[in-house]
């Protein structure tokens, strides 16, 4: 299998005096002239600040002596991922064209339904998914805006040519994590390495929560100038809790609890110490189903009673909006470059990777008899859960997970095991290669903005090409080259 190395022209080569890549040459000087002592007591400092700080996320896997999901520090990597500033404006031009799609798809999902009407998406397909919440049929949001926040997981690949070429692997538009992972990892940067800093023109992250802030103040339904912005979270046991927290911070709003609000007269309020406050746009962290208790799961604490009521009156703004998951179903994942071409009249810029949708006889037949050369994933999973990496499982593995496809075709998508570009990574036996991809945070408001570049998550494992930090995956910093 082809291999690509982000900052080595040679994917072997990750010793001094191997050919380095342009862009990294100047890091790449920096890094040789570094002591093994030296990079070990950085990593050591990056760890006590990132404990004493408190960056973690919970694995519901894993339990400790208290029955909870345990605690684990974000492993962070010392060395950066560096994409060239050309590199960056074509991914940036290809983003901002897909989100575009995916929330004029989500809005015709839930009005006319053109897409439909035009054979290119199977109504079963949309109108029977899990994601699909018909209580939004007909209900106008602000701007038609449904995903303001989307992370757009992109990996690297080699193509045809040798060359890394760019791909879609996912699109996740209902509660995105990672970003403030994103911002820590570059505050410790520059607090490790400031002269790394002066040496290179790395495109600024820290506007982020400005970014934000805007972007769900744009979403208001208020005519007020100041609308007020509050972070729904489901509560401190939640794996993302320390970002809920962190953005409600950086942003400065309230970080609340669904306890903390309440409805009245179709309008949602807060519960302060100074009495009722009116809330305009929630920026919510919890599921759909979790939201209000009157219209989805009657058992959940997590929302507040009456909120869809008076979220289909236009007095909140829900950010991301209710049912924006049937977009991010990975059966409905194959169809986005036909999205792009049906209501943008453009060609997509940023490819999808090949699929094949077990639903149909054809694909199911062709995934059947290569599950050992295949990835195949469930269609609702997350996380790294729910799927097969062919050829790093054994074959009982095999065999069961073709029990479990054969049982039910249409939860599945199977697609080829792409050799995902590697990047130096400083782990225990020094400076090696490890699979890594992107995810860039894409904010829709009265424009599509984001900063430059987005979560690098790395396999920590040799070998490995899950990067999800509950698989035991990292993250590294992402800079942008400045032209």
């Amino acid at each position: 299998m082809q291999q690509f190395d982000e900052m080595y022209s040679q994917a072997s080569a990750t010793q001094p005096g191997s050919p380095v890549r342009a862009h990294y040459k100047a890091y790449a000087d920096w890094l040789a002239g570094q002591t093994d002592s030296s990079m070990l007591a950085r990593r050591e400092e990056a760890e006590m600040i990132f404990r004493r700080v408190g960056i973690t996320f919970a694995v519901y896997g894993d339990k400790d002596e208290n029955g909870s999901g345990t605690e684990r520090l974000i492993p962070f990597d010392l060395i950066p991922r560096i994409i060239p500033a050309h590199e960056w404006q074509s991914m940036e031009k290809g983003l901002v064209q897909r989100v575009t799609a995916l929330n004029r798809f989500i809005h015709d999902v839930y009005h006319d339904q053109d897409i439909i009407k035009a054979g290119i998406i199977p109504a079963d397909q949309i109108l029977n998914n899990a994601q699909f919440r018909p209580e939004m049929m007909g209900v106008d949001v602000p701007h038609q805006i449904y995903s303001h926040i989307s992370g757009i997981d992109i990996v690297r690949a080699p193509n045809a040519q040798g060359e890394g070429a760019y791909y879609v692997l996912e699109d996740n538009l209902r509660v995105p994590s990672g970003v403030s992972y994103m911002l820590e990892d570059r505050k410790m940067m520059m607090r490790l390495f400031p002269e790394l800093f002066s040496r290179h023109r790395v495109a600024p992250v820290a506007h982020y929560p400005d970014l934000l802030l805007e972007t769900l103040r744009a979403s208001s339904p208020a005519s007020s100038a100041e609308p007020t912005v509050v972070v729904l979270t489901p509560g401190m046991y939640n794996s993302a809790y320390f970002e809920h927290a962190f953005l409600a911070q950086q942003m400065g709003v309230e970080l609340v609890e669904g306890q903390d609000l309440f409805v009245k007269d179709q309008f949602v309020y807060m519960r302060t110490t100074r009495g009722p406050k009116k809330v305009d746009v929630i920026y919510r962290r919890v599921d759909d189903d979790f939201l209000d208790p009157q219209v989805f799961r009657p058992t959940s604490t997590l929302g507040c009673a009456g909120l869809m009521d008076a979220y289909r009156a236009g007095n909140v703004a829900i950010c991301n909006a209710v049912g924006t998951g049937v977009a991010d179903d990975k059966s409905i994942y194959p169809y986005v470059p036909q999205m792009i071409e049906f209501y943008l009249g453009e060609k997509p810029i940023l490819n999808n990777v090949p699929t094949f949708m077990c639903r149909k006889p054809d694909d199911l037949a062709y995934t059947l008899a290569n599950l050992k050369d295949l990835v195949v994933k469930e269609v609702h999973g997350a996380g790294g859960y729910g799927m097969l990496v062919g050829p790093a499982s054994t074959k009982a593995e095999i065999e069961n997970f073709r029990a479990a496809l054969l049982a039910n075709p249409s939860g599945y998508i199977a697609q080829p095991t792409l050799s995902l570009s590697s990047c130096p990574t400083y782990v225990e036996s020094g400076v090696a290669p490890r699979h890594i991809d992107l995810r860039p945070f894409v904010l829709s408001g009265r424009t599509v903005q984001m900063v430059p570049g987005g979560l690098t998550r790395v396999a920590l494992k040799e070998g490995s090409l899950v990067v999800n930090s509950s698989q035991g995956g990292g993250t590294k910093d992402t800079w942008i080259l400045q032209a």
